[in-house]
């Protein structure tokens, strides 16, 4: 077979193989315990501060 042609069974094979679902895996979610704590972090005009800082080193 030449490159280009038309292959009608692997075509096949390859629809039947895209129109499977696979639904082997575990559905349950993980269950995680524990705490989240963030900084707010400085405020706008500090920021904009350190920025100019930064640029102009």
């Amino acid at each position: 077979m030449s490159m280009g042609a038309y292959d009608e069974a692997e075509h096949e094979r390859r629809e039947r193989k895209t129109s499977e679902v696979n639904a082997d895996f575990d559905a349950e979610r993980p269950e995680y315990s524990g705490s989240l704590t963030y900084d707010s972090g400085d405020s706008a005009e500090a920021l904009l501060d350190k920025f100019q800082e930064l640029q102009s080193e």
